[in-house]
């Protein structure tokens, strides 16, 4: 089994920045993309930063030049941080890992809980 531990979350002011973690613990034989999605109220869930094992990068254009996806492959953590933060910014921020399970001869995605990120003045 694995699961997703998300943190850094809350409420900040526009121009404000918040740093949001995701760790990957349990019988993980690999990891290869990490990830970060958001959805806001009535919309559709949407990629905002995507990493690979390998080092790729994408972002959306939306948060090009705000927003900074890293991880650390030895601790299954990724990060993401976010600087500049806009209204709009608003939503749920989950993590979504690609994981090949220990005993499995399979990829499989996993899904963090969700953390809640709310710009407003």
């Amino acid at each position: 089994q694995v699961q997703l531990v998300e943190s850094g979350g809350g409420l900040v002011q526009p121009g404000g920045s918040l740093r949001l973690s995701c760790v990957a613990s349990g019988s993980i034989f690999s990891i290869n993309a990490m990830d970060w999605y958001r959805q806001a109220p009535g919309k559709q869930r949407e990629l905002v930063a995507g990493s690979t094992s390998g080092g790729s990068t994408n972002y959306a254009d939306s948060v090009k030049g705000r927003f900074t996806i890293s991880r650390d492959n030895a601790k299954n953590t990724v990060h993401l941080q976010m600087n500049s933060l806009k209204p709009e910014d608003t939503a749920v921020y989950y993590c979504k890992v690609v994981v090949r399970p220990t005993q499995l001869r399979v990829w499989r995605d996993y899904w963090g809980q969700g953390t809640q990120v709310t710009v407003s003045s």
